[in-house]
């Protein structure tokens, strides 16, 4: 080595911010492992994570700790090089982490401007069970972690006051853990459980208007979701329902205050609804006229795909003008003042059993974007269906 490209002691490469320059020492071993995980870079303490497990039982136990890092990419990689080995004290700091045996998968979540400028992308996980429906069809459901939220509409969200009123006023909710679809109902899943024996009603195995083995089961009114739960239910032991009203926003928002969750608008490439119109100063994107498949668009923090938009979906709760009076526990707002029960019973009587309403969420392709909306509702007809209907369903923790 010549005079000049002798180390200095400044040379030495302890996960700087910058890679080492020709000739420079780089600081190897286990210790070198240590002071690249204390790198304010996220990028290099991944990197050191794969070299930390070079090292024996040091290198793993800094893989470990690792779990516990400030950053969700450093975690889910400590995560993934920690799955597939067998040592006991990986298994139990494991099945401490997960004691219910979730699946864990890697998301990308964005955040977009006003303009609809996509401004960050976090990698995240999503904590998921699989229901085995047979055939190789499974259904994915989101563990969703307890809390409090603010729900309803603020007042300065941009919209009419008409539609304000009803999702108004805001209130606070706490809600408890549960788990919720990772996907709206596809067809594949709903002809799956079609099969299962009759509860109550029959169920047609293929209802829908936009044809897909992957698109969101259409056409399916308040007691088919119903039906499709309480089956599901009995052949598993698990309770499966529609979520709550308030179960849906909160999972809807996933810790979001904004309009929606990406941020303060949407665009045609982050959801399917009718972005001929615009919300906020973002440009006018394609309007599909059609539902597609499931998961096409990025999800939310909580592993959650096609909140806004593509088909409207059925909650519990029946329908309330406002929330006066709402519940703040997260359960369903049931009771017999619906709006068009109290309606068909003025000028149709005989008809009330059939027209009433319930909950419908999140939009559809042929809505506008301040109707798909983590905090819009609409008044749906429980016996009718529609092309613009599916639903999700949740469950409660086992």
């Amino acid at each position: 080595m010549s005079e000049n490209q002798q180390p200095k002691a400044y040379d030495a490469v302890l996960g700087g911010q910058s890679p080492p320059s020709e000739g420079a020492a780089v600081l190897g071993g286990i210790e070198g492992a240590k002071l690249r995980l204390s790198n304010s870079n996220a990028q290099v303490r991944i990197t050191a994570l794969h070299q930390a497990l070079n090292y024996g039982e040091a290198g793993l136990d800094l893989v470990l700790k690792a779990l516990e890092d400030k950053s969700a990419e450093v975690q889910i990689q400590a995560y993934y090089l920690l799955a597939p080995l067998s040592e006991q004290k990986v298994k139990r700091v494991l099945q401490g982490l997960n004691p219910q045996g979730l699946k864990y998968e890697p998301i990308e979540v964005v955040t977009v401007n006003r303009r609809g400028e996509i401004t960050q992308r976090q990698q995240r996980f999503a904590k998921y069970f699989v229901e085995d429906l047979g055939n190789r069809i499974n259904l994915e459901m989101a563990a969703i972690p307890g809390g409090t939220f603010i729900m309803g509409t603020p007042e300065a969200e941009k919209l009419d006051g008409i539609v304000r009123d009803k999702s108004q006023p805001q209130h606070q909710v706490s809600v408890k853990p549960f788990y919720i679809g990772k996907f709206t109902v596809t067809q594949a899943q709903w002809k799956a459980v079609a099969k299962l024996p009759k509860i109550e009603q029959d169920l047609d195995p293929d209802p829908s208007y936009f044809k897909g083995y992957n698109n969101p089961v259409d056409k399916v009114s308040w007691y088919d979701a119903v039906e499709f739960c309480t089956r599901l239910l009995r052949a598993t032991g698990k309770e499966y329902r529609l979520p709550s009203e308030a179960e849906w926003e909160y999972a809807c928002r996933a810790r979001t205050t904004t309009p929606f969750y990406y941020g303060e608008t949407i665009t045609s490439d982050l959801a399917n609804y009718k972005a001929t119109n615009s919300y906020a100063d973002e440009p006018l994107g394609e309007y599909r006229e059609k539902n597609t498949p499931v998961g096409l668009f990025p999800p939310n923090v909580f592993g959650l795909y096609d909140m806004h938009g593509n088909v409207l979906e059925w909650c519990q709760d029946s329908w309330h003008e406002n929330y006066n009076g709402a519940p703040t526990d997260g359960t369903a707002w049931i009771d017999n003042n619906d709006y068009y029960i109290n309606y068909y019973h003025r000028h149709h009587n005989a008809m009330r059993s059939l027209y009433d309403s319930r909950i419908l969420r999140g939009g559809s392709r042929r809505h506008n974007p301040y109707t798909c909306r983590s905090a819009n509702r609409f008044a749906g007809v429980r016996g009718e269906s529609a092309s613009s209907r599916g639903f999700r369903i949740a469950c409660d923790i086992f």
